[in-house]
């Protein structure tokens, strides 16, 4: 999946890590722009999402979710870095990667994502409960009803105001025929990371959202309070899906982000 790279070939590879319900397809504006500039990208489908051929109320833990971006990047060639991209819940991926994958990560960028130290102890609340949110999604009892719900999925009647609020429609209709449910066991065990100093020396990166419903902007900027970031960018007219919303701002904040590292 990654393109050789060596010393003479400095390629800028970009790999996006989708959050929940979402899939690889969430990225075709972001990809096609910077297909278009020259750059190689790649997306991924985590277990249970997107194309995925796996029912996501079998998906337990995160390792067995994440298990295709581990691969991704376990596959590289020697010397090929990558910059990785996580929206929303897939911050949580990308902060697991960096730990077990460090030295084939130039940069992580967060987008209105779950950032947390590896260590530290996450606020419970720190991806905000969402008001009425036994009302906003459907669940699945995948082991029956007197057993925690298996996955989750907003209800399609709520998905514009929460997802969606700043994106154009075409986009709305696409992802209705696309979202699936998400696992919630697997959710549970991310950003349940050990202390990881060699992580830490990776740059990172954080694109706030301005009018995300789902994840406050005070939230984010307190995640960022909490691990402080080699940058930060802010998209003030961006939903929760600024790859809908604003991807031509995004893929600028994007490249703008990646020129930092050859300074």
């Amino acid at each position: 999946m990654g393109g050789e790279s060596g010393d003479d070939d400095p390629i800028i590879h970009f790999v996006f890590v989708h959050g929940a319900s979402h899939g690889a397809w969430c990225w075709y504006k972001i990809i096609t722009l910077l297909d278009a500039a020259g750059f190689k990208s790649s997306t991924v489908d985590l277990t249970g999402a997107g194309i995925s051929l796996t029912d996501s109320n079998t998906v337990f833990h995160s390792d067995q979710y994440n298990r295709p971006l581990f691969s991704l990047l376990s596959d590289l060639p020697p010397y090929h870095k990558v910059i990785l991209v996580g929206h929303s819940i897939g911050g949580a991926s990308v902060t697991e990667a960096l730990c077990k994958f460090t030295d084939k990560i130039s940069m992580a960028i967060y987008i209105t994502a779950s950032m947390v130290q590896p260590g530290s102890i996450s606020s419970p609340d720190l991806l905000n409960k969402l008001e009425g949110e036994e009302e906003i999604h459907d669940y699945t009892f995948g082991e029956g009803t007197d057993k925690p719900p298996t996955s989750y999925i907003i209800k399609e009647e709520f998905r514009r105001h929460y997802y969606y609020n700043q994106s154009p429609l075409e986009d709305i209709t696409l992802s209705s025929k696309l979202l699936r449910p998400a696992p919630m066991r697997a959710f549970q065990d991310l950003d349940k990371l050990p202390p990881n100093p060699k992580a830490e020396n990776v740059p990172r990166v954080y694109i706030k959202t301005a009018k995300d419903n789902i994840i406050d902007p005070m939230r984010q900027d307190q995640m960022v309070e909490n691990w402080p970031v080699f940058h930060m960018y802010v998209l003030e007219e961006s939903d929760h899906s600024p790859f809908f919303s604003v991807p031509t701002t995004l893929f600028e904040y994007l490249l703008h982000a990646v020129s930092s590292l050859q300074r």
